[in-house]
């Protein structure tokens, strides 16, 4: 039986991989070491009593009284606080789903890595931040990292059996977000409501503002580059509204190798829980005749900046990534919060970048997570004194 353990169970993805771990059996297939959440006590305590979870963690200390009063009589250990959530991430795992939102998700990563588990990263930031310290982690401890963001998973699964030094491009979609038929001069207005409206997936609220920003495909695109190696020049992305293809590999003999799925998160998950084997899973088959035809754009950079920064983070590496997201994270928290404009996140974004390069070295290696998570530090209290 595979000890599991699920960071961020409450959120879309661990939402997701807990519907699935109960399709394939729940505590009758898999042996449950901890699950974490912020602050949804009922929901977590729910998922913990379905799975007899070993622990359950909650990332806000206050939050602990209320988790040990639901769990009473359950068996589970409850804890919290950061101490907590490091020390839940440290129990060996065969598996463990990294689905923590932000650089709040690197250290659990790294954790379950220095035990050797199989890693399902969803949390998007640890390959963008500290793309060659979690690579070199998972290295040295005989772990391994899988893919769990669509586009990632489908370039995986497109992958195997190829040889890498045969990939020309590999071409991530998107779905350019809500706001994809807006006429650019009206973006400036958009709001919070108009960016949260996205026509094809049902997603957390920070990751469907990146989608209509492109900040969330600015992220891909790093990391493509960190996590198959290849270079910047051969990462492209296009616009494809009906999201049914998540990334193309070309090779260089001119074959495009596509990988399509519905709209549902549970099939990267499913396969990365299950690989490298495939199990049945409970998500819908595509009916190409009644889909009818698939469509394509190039993304103009005017309307989506966020793309073209990536391209100048990839060009300088380092600890470019780790400025990047944490400047990211300060912007979409002023938009949400009202304080900036939907366009203005780029400049923000641009701005403190430019800032952190007169402060410290944005090339340095990020070869510990303290050099991370200094340069998150510096790169967010510049942006909030940009804004």
């Amino acid at each position: 039986m595979r000890r599991i353990s699920v960071f961020g169970a409450t959120g879309s993805i661990g939402e997701s991989t807990f519907d699935l771990l109960m399709h394939q059996g729940g505590l009758k297939s898999f042996h449950t070491v901890a699950l974490t959440a912020g602050r949804n006590v009922a929901r977590l305590a729910t998922m913990a009593r379905a799975l007899h979870a070993e622990v359950a963690v909650c990332a806000d200390e206050t939050c602990l009284p209320a988790l040990r009063a639901a769990l009473a009589g359950s068996g589970t250990e409850a804890a919290a606080g950061p101490a907590a959530l490091a020390e839940a991430a440290s129990r060996p795992v065969d598996w463990a789903m990294s689905a923590i939102v932000g650089v709040a998700g690197l250290q659990p990563g790294l954790l379950a890595l220095q035990q050797g588990a199989t890693l399902a990263l969803a949390n998007k930031e640890s390959l963008v931040a500290a793309g060659p310290l979690m690579l070199a982690t998972a290295a040295a401890h005989h772990a391994r990292i899988l893919p769990v963001d669509s586009e990632h998973s489908a370039i995986f699964q497109a992958l195997t059996g190829e040889d890498i030094a045969a990939v020309e491009r590999i071409i991530l979609t998107a779905s350019g977000g809500a706001l994809r038929d807006w006429p650019l001069s009206r973006l400036a207005q958009a709001m919070l409501a108009d960016a949260l409206a996205h026509p094809n997936w049902s997603m957390g609220q920070r990751i469907t503002v990146d989608s209509a920003s492109m900040f969330n495909k600015a992220m891909e695109v790093i990391e493509t580059r960190e996590f198959f190696g290849i270079e910047p020049a051969q990462v492209e992305v296009i616009i494809h509204p009906e999201s049914l293809i998540h990334a193309m590999v070309g090779y260089h003999d001119g074959a495009v190798m596509a990988h399509l799925g519905a709209t549902d998160m549970r099939h990267a998950i499913g396969y990365a829980l299950n690989w490298p084997t495939r199990q049945p899973l409970p998500v819908a088959r595509l009916d190409l005749a009644a889909i009818g035809a698939l469509t394509f754009r190039a993304p103009d950079l005017a309307r989506y900046p966020a793309l073209r920064l990536a391209r100048e983070v990839m060009a300088v590496r380092g600890l470019a990534g780790a400025a990047f997201n944490a400047a990211k994270e300060v912007a979409l928290d002023k938009f949400i919060a009202g304080a900036i404009g939907f366009m203005d996140m780029a400049g923000l974004v641009e701005a403190t970048l430019d800032k952190v390069s007169t402060e410290a070295s944005l090339a340095k290696a990020a070869t510990t997570l303290e050099d991370v998570l200094g340069m998150d530090q510096l790169a967010r209290r510049l942006a909030n004194q940009a804004g």
